[in-house]
C-alpha cells in the first residue's frame, strides 16, 4: 500500500478513536467538510493557538490583539474586492459528473485527442475526444467533455434583519411575465437589501480597525494587530480531512510599517514564522519556504512566501507571509471616507523635505491556518515503533511524539490498582499539577500496560504511576513517552520534571 494515503487513513482513524476530531452531525449521516473537535482535539488546538499568541503578541512590545465580529458591514467586502472577485470558475464533467475548479485542472493544447473511460468507471468503454478551446480536461477522469465555466461565489451569504425582503420580491414579481435575466436582476436587488456575509478571512477587520487600535494604544509604526478566529469559504473541493474545509480557523497578524521598509520586514517575518514551526516539530526538514512567482501573486501583493509542509500528498501551503503594500488601507479609506493614515512628527516627508510625515503604512501579513497546523503536527508526531516483548513476540507501539507544550495532557497520573488508597493519592497529585496550571489526566481504567499504550497514542509526555511505595515514602515512577525509560523520584521531583519540559 502507498505509504502516503496509508498514513492519512491512520491519522483519521486515530482522531476518531481517541477523540481528537469527529465528523460533524455524524449520527445524521454527517455534514461534508464539517468537523467537531473532541476532548483531545480541542486541547491540542487551544495549545497551538496559545503558543502562537504567546509568540506573536505576549513576547512582543509592538503587537496587540483584537477579536472582531465574524459578520461585518457589506461595504467592507465591496471595498476589499471580495464581493467582486472572490469566486472560482466552476466546471462539471459530463462524463464522470465530478465538479472541479477550472483553474486547477490539467492543461493540454486545444485539439489534443484524449482517451478516457466512459463514466469514469474502472471497466467502462474507452472513449476519445479532442480537448476544447478552454485547454483543460477533468482532473478525475481525464475527459474533455465538460460544461461551460460558471462563477462559483466562495463567500457564504446570509440575511440580517427582522424582515425577509424575499416576501416583497414575490409580491412584486407574482404574475409578471419576466425574462430569465430580468427575474435574476430583480431577485439580486431584493436579496442585497438584507445580505450579510460570513467572513472569508480574519484580515479585513484588522485594516478596518487600524485607526481605533493605533489611537487607543498610542502605537507607533511599526506595530502589528493580531487575531485568531473562524473563517468560512464555500469551497468547490474539500479534501484531505481537515486540510481544506468550508469552516476553518486562522491565526493572522497585520504588521504596519513605514513605506520603504517592507522588504526588510518581509524577510524578518518569514524567518520568524519558519523558526516557530520548526521549534515544535520532530522533523523540521519537512517545512520549507517557497517564494511566489510573479504570475501567482495576488493583485494587492508585491511579494509573498508560502511556508509549506510536506503532507502525505506532497508539499502544500501551511501559511502565507505576504507584503500587501498599502492596498487595503487605501481601499477602505476611499470607500469609507475615513483617513487611515499615520503621522510621524519626527520623520521628514520625502515630498516636502520638511519634518512631519503623514503616510499610509505598508503591511506585512503572516497568515496561518490553525486547523492545517493541527493536522501537520499530528502527521509530524505519528510514529510506529517495533519491539520485542518479554515473551519474544514482536509488537508495534503507536506513539504521538507531540511537543510537550502542544500535548493535550502534560502527564497522566496512574494508580497501579483501584484500592489501598492509590486512587485517592493519584487525585491528590493531580490537584497539585492543576493548581500550577498544568493539565493532567487522572486515569485508573484498564491495566497499567494498556494505559501506557493509550497515553503514548494520544501524545502524553509522561506517565506517573502511583503504587504502594508511593503511600509509604512519597515516591512515584515517572515513565517517559519517547524513550519508555522509567525513574523513581519524589512527587515534587516529578512535578519539577514535567514543568522543566514545559519551560523549554
Amino acid at each position: 500500500m502507498d505509504a502516503a494515503p496509508d498514513l492519512m487513513n491512520k491519522i483519521v482513524s486515530l482522531c476518531k478513536r481517541r477523540g481528537f476530531v469527529f465528523q460533524s452531525s455524524e449520527i445524521y449521516g454527517g455534514l461534508k467538510s464539517s468537523y467537531d473537535y473532541g476532548p483531545l482535539g480541542v486541547e491540542l488546538k487551544r495549545n497551538i493557538a496559545q503558543e502562537w499568541w504567546r509568540n506573536m503578541v505576549y513576547e512582543r512590545d509592538n503587537v496587540v490583539g483584537i477579536d472582531a465580529s465574524i459578520m461585518m458591514h457589506t461595504d467592507v467586502w465591496k471595498a476589499s474586492g471580495h464581493l467582486a472577485s472572490f469566486s472560482d470558475p466552476l466546471v462539471d464533467c459530463k462524463n464522470c459528473k465530478e465538479r472541479f475548479r477550472a483553474d486547477k485542472a490539467p492543461k493540454h493544447e486545444p485539439g489534443t485527442m484524449m482517451k478516457y473511460v466512459q463514466g469514469g468507471k474502472a471497466k467502462g468503454e474507452v472513449l476519445e475526444k479532442p480537448v476544447g478551446e478552454c485547454g483543460y480536461v477533468c482532473p478525475h477522469c481525464g475527459s474533455p467533455d465538460l460544461s461551460d465555466e460558471r462563477e462559483f461565489r466562495c463567500m457564504f451569504r446570509t440575511t440580517m434583519g427582522p424582515v425577509d425582503p424575499l416576501g416583497d420580491f414575490v409580491e412584486e414579481v407574482h404574475g409578471q411575465d419576466l425574462s430569465k435575466e430580468e427575474f435574476k436582476k430583480k431577485l439580486a436587488a431584493y436579496s442585497e437589501q438584507s445580505a450579510a456575509y460570513l467572513r472569508p478571512e480574519t484580515a479585513q477587520a484588522m485594516f478596518v480597525q487600524f485607526l481605533n487600535v493605533q489611537q487607543t494604544t498610542s502605537a507607533k509604526v511599526p506595530f502589528g494587530i493580531a487575531q485568531q478566529g473562524k473563517s468560512f469559504r464555500n469551497e468547490i473541493i474539500v479534501e484531505h480531512f481537515i486540510f481544506r474545509s468550508c469552516e476553518f480557523e486562522q491565526m493572522e497578524m497585520e504588521f504596519f510599517c513605514e513605506p520603504g521598509t517592507e522588504d526588510e520586514w518581509l524577510t524578518y517575518w518569514k524567518n520568524e514564522r519558519m523558526d516557530w514551526y520548526k521549534a515544535y516539530a520532530n522533523n523540521p526538514e519537512k517545512f520549507r519556504l517557497r517564494a511566489h512567482e510573479a504570475d501567482e501573486l495576488a493583485h494587492y501583493s508585491s511579494a509573498c512566501y508560502d511556508i509549506e509542509y510536506e503532507y502525505p500528498w506532497g508539499w502544500d501551503e501551511l501559511e502565507g507571509v505576504a507584503s500587501r503594500t498599502d492596498y487595503d488601507l487605501k481601499k477602505h479609506a476611499e470607500a469609507s471616507g475615513t483617513k487611515l493614515s499615520y503621522f510621524d512628527p519626527n520623520k521628514v516627508d520625502p515630498k516636502t523635505n520638511k519634518k512631519g510625515w503623514r503616510y499610509v503604512p505598508y503591511v506585512i501579513e503572516p497568515a496561518a491556518g490553525l486547523t492545517r497546523t493541527l493536522l501537520c503536527y499530528l502527521l509530524d508526531a505519528y510514529q510506529e515503533e517495533s519491539s520485542v516483548d518479554a515473551k519474544g513476540k514482536e509488537k508495534t507501539r503507536v506513539v504521538l511524539k507531540l511537543h510537550p507544550k502542544l500535548a493535550p495532557f502534560k502527564a497522566a497520573i496512574l494508580p497501579l490498582v483501584k484500592k489501598d488508597g492509590q486512587p485517592e493519592k493519584a487525585k491528590e497529585i493531580s490537584k497539585k499539577f492543576r493548581d500550577l496550571g498544568v493539565n493532567v489526566s487522572c486515569d485508573e481504567n484498564q491495566s497499567i500496560g494498556k494505559r501506557y499504550a493509550k497515553h503514548d497514542e494520544i501524545g502524553t509526555p509522561f506517565c506517573i504511576t502511583v503504587d504502594n511505595e508511593t503511600l509509604e515514602n512519597g515516591s512515584v515512577t515517572v515513565r517517559d513517552r519517547d524513550t519508555t525509560e522509567q525513574q523513581r523520584v519524589s512527587i515534587d521531583e516529578a512535578i519539577s520534571l514535567v514543568q522543566a519540559k514545559l519551560s523549554r
